[in-house]
């Protein structure tokens, strides 16, 4: 049975769209990028993307 997409759904893959594209940004300090990535892989952890 396929499972439904939620509005929870698209939230997460919209918030990872964010942070990925946050790590593109050339000015991004060492140390943000750091949380960024962390935060980049629980997310898809979460997602079932990993």
């Amino acid at each position: 049975m396929k499972q439904k997409y939620t509005c929870s759904d698209y939230r997460q893959e919209m918030i990872l769209v964010g942070l990925i594209n946050r790590l593109k940004d050339p000015d991004l300090k060492e140390s943000e990028r750091l949380v960024i990535e962390e935060q980049v892989k629980r997310l898809k952890a979460d997602m079932g993307m990993d």
